[in-house]
């Protein structure tokens, strides 16, 4: 296969079937992507640590037998470790760590035949709804390089919006996979709890918070990527139920009449954009043509003490990670290795008793029953996935003040993201709409505990009725 550049909009089940057919070899697909980095990363510094000579190596070898084999992959700079490779979280504190062996979920990646040539770039600690690390510097959005592609795993959706590769690893403890895939245009499902694993290290991070996956072009990448991985690892503490059948295989089943619910104020009651309100009401209007039993409506819980419950577990959560990374390196965690707001608002987290912790969470177990309720009417519910367009670089920057301030602020950017996080449904952003200046706004959807199926479902079907993939940002490989 001669001209590389039609790589460029073809998802990685595309690149793996070339491959299989032996019409174009593994490194010339590594090549092409190195090539597409080198051409657009200097405009948005989405790849942090470059591993081109490795995966040079990789794909000239001998590669695993799976669904994506020879296909580039990149890993976000973030929980999921490669042995021998550079390991920062995008801190100064773990600037030299190089991380000893692979994360379980790497290597069920490399075993599916992806090829690592790079890390993306996160937020310090991966904390925040955008991507500007003081280490690295700002990831610049590819529809307009003023604006976020959001958190945390900003560089990996920027990287997938400008065609670098198809898809990328990302991972979610209050939006950071949705967040990019809503600011770049892009697909991003974050996945039941404990549907893929956090081993060897952990057993479930933050209580249950955190969900690895990733953000790509198609909604079949995600599903097949998603049965490539899914699973609990020996020892995990618990595991997500099973599917009825392989994930993408769900993609040929319609949907039938799902009966949905969307919302148009947000649980906090603070603003939405009114290009959010379009795209959640045009999603409805779409989604209603397509047969589905469509009406406005909102499930009933205490937000405001929800949201309290929720940041001071996410707290403690990152003052236990500072204290587990002192561990493990032997090095004190001090104020001059961490920028100011990860500083004070671990400092917030290690004011957390344990019954205080204990108490949060078990507030939020109890709202999650409660939204559990209302899924027993409805079937998924629409909200937009932000309360934002893509705002400006810069927006979030801390001044000092108290850290839960700047929660707040990042609460009116992301109204909605979180509550999933803490009830363990599945949940995705889809790229249905773009406003008057070209920026993505995406539209969000939350299903059953379990449930990925139906998301899958409904994707693939909205996929088809509105398909993104011709959409190029202004910054594309």
């Amino acid at each position: 296969m001669k001209d590389f550049d039609s790589l460029v909009d073809l998802d990685a089940c595309s690149q793996a079937e070339l491959v299989r057919r032996k019409e174009v070899k593994p490194i010339e697909l590594v090549e092409a992507a190195i090539g597409r980095i080198e051409r657009v990363n200097p405009t948005l510094n989405a790849v942090v640590t470059p591993l081109y000579d490795h995966a040079r190596r990789q794909a000239s070898g001998p590669l695993p037998q799976g669904p994506f084999t020879g296909v580039p992959f990149l890993l976000k700079d973030f929980l999921a470790e490669m042995a021998g490779v550079r390991f920062t979280e995008g801190t100064a504190f773990l600037r030299d760590f190089i991380s000893p062996e692979d994360s379980e979920l790497v290597r069920r990646y490399k075993k599916a035949g992806l090829i690592i040539v790079g890390k993306t770039n996160t937020p310090e600690m991966a904390i925040g709804a955008t991507t500007e690390p003081r280490l690295f510097g700002p990831t610049h959005n590819p529809w307009a390089t003023d604006r976020t592609p959001g958190g945390s795993s900003g560089g990996a959706g920027a990287a997938v919006a400008s065609r670098m590769v198809p898809m990328a690893h990302g991972n979610d403890a209050g939006g950071s996979i949705r967040i990019p895939a809503s600011c770049c245009g892009v697909f991003g499902l974050k996945p039941t709890r404990a549907r893929n694993p956090l081993g060897p290290h952990f057993g479930d991070i933050m209580s249950g918070l955190v969900a690895e996956h990733a953000l790509t072009l198609s909604v079949r990448d995600s599903a097949a990527l998603l049965d490539a991985t899914a699973g609990p690892d020996l020892g995990d503490p618990y595991g997500a139920p099973a599917p009825q059948r392989p994930f993408v295989q769900e993609l040929a089943v319609k949907p039938g009449s799902l009966r949905i619910a969307y919302s148009c104020r947000t649980p906090l009651g603070t603003p939405l954009h009114p290009d959010c309100l379009a795209a959640v009401k045009d999603a409805a209007n779409l989604l209603a043509e397509l047969g589905h039993r469509v009406e406005e409506s909102f499930p009933s819980f205490e937000a405001e003490p929800f949201w309290q419950s929720f940041t001071t577990v996410l707290a403690a959560g990152f003052a236990w990670a500072l204290a587990d990374w002192g561990r493990r390196t032997g090095r004190v965690p001090t104020e001059e290795f961490f920028e100011p707001f990860v500083w004070a608002f671990t400092q917030r987290g290690r004011g957390v008793s344990a019954p205080e912790y204990l108490l949060a969470l078990q507030d939020l177990q109890r709202w999650s029953r409660q939204i559990a309720r209302f899924f027993v009417d409805y079937d998924i519910w629409l909200t937009p996935t932000l309360g934002e367009p893509p705002v400006p670089l810069g927006t979030f920057q801390f001044k000092g003040d108290d850290p839960f301030s700047l929660r707040r602020r990042l609460a009116v950017f992301s109204p909605y993201t979180y509550i999933s996080n803490a009830t363990g449904q599945p949940a995705m952003s889809v790229p249905l709409y773009w406003n008057e200046e070209g920026l993505p706004i995406g539209t969000h959807f939350v299903g059953r505990f379990g449930e990925e199926a139906t998301l899958f479902r409904l994707a693939a079907q909205l996929e088809e009725a509105r398909p993104w993939r011709n959409r190029r940002p202004s910054v594309c490989a």
